[in-house]
């Protein structure tokens, strides 16, 4: 065959690109690239940030929807507050039941079971209303005032109950309480719920299960310490974590203020609670 005829007959495809066309494509396709990248990357990073803004503000709420459910039901002039460097911690008595006892007033129908103030071996009275079921470890408290002589931390306003199912007659054991209540209140009570900020682990903690103690436990490490003590996990990755109570007037109220930091990676959320708590006994 003639180099004229191979010529013609040459395949097509061996006639590639050259370097110079390679790069040239391959520099346009990234300068493409980079401006689709900026183009998208803002909103894309906005996005992330937004999820893990609303998940830090979902775990947030939950624990203060948490603590204020608790809160709220404590016995009055329960809750107490300690401050040790970053640390602060909330300690209250819950309230299982609360109901009237019958109070002695003049002489009492022999079917009757007063609750006698002035005599320090009475320890049983009826419940006025719903008869209650009663179990172990749980404390009778009358008057509590939060002061000495009348404290339930201290036991002076609280006896412990015993064990009585759907009854209409409750009893304790021990002397007979020190006051009475002007309106023939009693609460019946569990053991105390401290909430610790541990800044160190930056962990905000629910305690329970442990025995009364006359003063509050000054660290987290006191409260590790305490004999049948559990605690849960209600947050992590703390940024900062501030639990305050304040008194109101006449003590008949009080503020729980709580002001929470969660963080995570480069977001943050700050949701601050007031919870309002009566101290009427």
């Amino acid at each position: 065959m003639s180099p004229l005829a191979r010529e013609r007959f040459k395949p097509a495809f061996t006639q590639g690109f050259t370097l110079v066309e390679l790069v040239v494509v391959i520099t346009i396709v990234g300068i493409l690239a980079g401006g689709v990248a900026l183009f998208i990357g803002n909103p894309t990073q906005s996005f992330f940030d937004g999820e893990r803004r609303a998940n830090l503000s979902d775990r947030a709420d939950t624990a203060l929807r948490r603590m204020s459910r608790d809160i709220r039901n404590a016995l009055p002039n329960s809750v107490r507050t300690t401050v040790n460097g970053a640390d602060s911690m909330l300690e209250f008595t819950p309230v299982l039941n609360a109901g009237r006892y019958r109070a002695a007033v003049g002489t009492a129908p022999a079917t009757d079971n007063p609750l006698d103030f002035s005599n320090p071996t009475d320890n049983s009275f009826d419940v006025l209303g719903t008869a209650m079921t009663v179990t172990n470890n749980q404390s009778l408290v009358i008057y509590n005032l939060g002061i000495p002589g009348a404290d339930v931390y201290q036991g002076t306003s609280r006896r412990t109950l015993n064990a009585a199912t759907n009854s209409n007659t409750l009893s304790f054991t021990g002397s007979s309480f020190p006051l009475a209540s002007p309106s023939n209140r009693f609460q019946v009570v569990a053991t105390p719920v401290t909430y610790a900020c541990d800044m160190t682990n930056r962990i905000l903690w629910r305690y329970q299960g442990y025995a009364f103690q006359a003063a509050q436990p000054a660290s987290i490490a006191g409260l590790d310490g305490l004999a049948g003590v559990q605690r849960s996990q209600l947050a992590n990755n703390l940024a900062s974590c501030q639990i305050t109570y304040t008194a109101g007037v006449l003590q008949r109220s009080g503020i729980v203020s709580v002001n929470i930091s969660l963080t995570e990676d480069s977001a943050r959320v700050t949701l601050m609670h007031q919870i309002n708590v009566a101290n009427s006994p």
